[in-house]
């Protein structure tokens, strides 16, 4: 999908003049720190680099806003909006994120059989210099083998065995189900049996286009479109669990743990952007697109239930789904 950035003013912006991003301060610091100590953001379509985002973090280090009047002034101060128009009357995409809490295990046994996997060694980041010619440019990760680069196996694959015997299980889950929505949402909160709390944040992915089963079970005629959610596909899954695997197979896209830990606990998990992600002010970005970190600003007149044609904008996978809201870090 292609856009468009027209300039704007932010008296255009509905609702600003009513906003208090005074909580962003301290998210665009851990941006900040993120870039300077482990690693630049990617640079998306957008054209907008790390570097070019530097200014405005290093200024937004210096300030201590004491109101939400300084913190809007200081924005005003520092950034120029611009209006995001998608190509031939397209439609915004806003969805709620959620880090659910899983009951895990440290070992496999006869009810935890479900692992969240580590990143193997063998995956490798692409880009244009070492992507091979006949995987497509939206695959960011492949396999690296004697021979060179090839896809990775897909979630069949790696559900039927690929990975095991290579002590790579963060944890065992007892339900299948759960991994599959804690791919599906990149992060969660992990419950051991003896009351020990840990958190595990996205990775990285096999490179496998993502497919929503949603829409799936929406085309089947398995769920109607008014009903659709994730606790109607949950109960689907539960009223078919032989159907399960087969379904899930449909998307191929599989996503790697990392564990997190995070001091304070108020704040939300680790997102694709590397930084916690901040109650009320996050944002799913296409970091093909975007850059992680600047600062967005989002207007919903109303949001409704999803009609088919935002389903199917909501083909994203986890990871490029994490990012922070309003005029926050993205």
């Amino acid at each position: 999908m292609g856009f468009r950035l027209r300039p704007a003013g932010f008296d255009a912006l509905p609702g600003w003049d009513e906003d208090d991003p005074t909580p962003l301060f301290p998210a665009l610091a851990r941006c900040r720190e993120h870039i300077i100590s482990v690693k630049p953001y990617r640079t998306g379509e957008s054209g907008l680099s790390s570097d070019d985002l530097m200014p405005l973090l290093d200024a937004a280090a210096l300030v201590k806003p004491t109101s939400a009047a300084e913190a809007r002034a200081f924005f005003e101060a520092e950034c120029r909006p611009f209006l995001i128009e998608p190509d031939q009357g397209a439609r915004g995409f806003v969805t709620a994120f959620y880090e659910p809490e899983v009951e895990v295990a440290a070992e496999r046994d006869a009810v935890f059989r479900f692992p969240f996997y580590r990143r193997p060694d063998d995956l490798v980041d692409l880009d244009d210099a070492n992507r091979p010619a006949d995987l497509d440019g939206s695959y960011l990760f492949g396999r690296r083998t004697a021979d060179g680069i090839v896809a990775y196996p897909d979630r069949r694959a790696i559900d039927q065995g690929y990975l095991e015997g290579r002590d790579l299980e963060i944890a065992w889950a007892k339900s299948k189900v759960d991994v599959f929505f804690t791919h599906v949402q990149g992060a969660a909160r992990l419950r051991f049996p003896d009351g020990r709390l840990n958190r595990i944040t996205y990775a990285a992915k096999a490179g496998h286009p993502f497919t929503a089963i949603g829409k799936l079970l929406v085309d089947r005629g398995e769920i109607p479109m008014a009903e659709i959610s994730m606790q109607a596909i949950r109960a689907w899954l539960a009223a078919h669990p032989n159907e399960a695997d087969d379904l899930f197979w449909q998307n191929r896209s599989y996503i790697f743990f990392r564990e997190a830990e995070v001091e304070d606990t108020s704040l939300g998990p680790i997102a694709a952007a590397k930084v916690p992600l901040v109650a009320g002010r996050s944002l799913a970005v296409d970091r093909l697109i975007h850059g992680f970190g600047y600062p967005f600003f989002i207007h919903a007149e109303s949001l409704t239930r999803l009609d088919e044609e935002s389903l199917r904008a909501a083909d994203a996978g986890a990871g490029d789904r994490l990012g922070h809201c309003r005029p926050g870090p993205g």
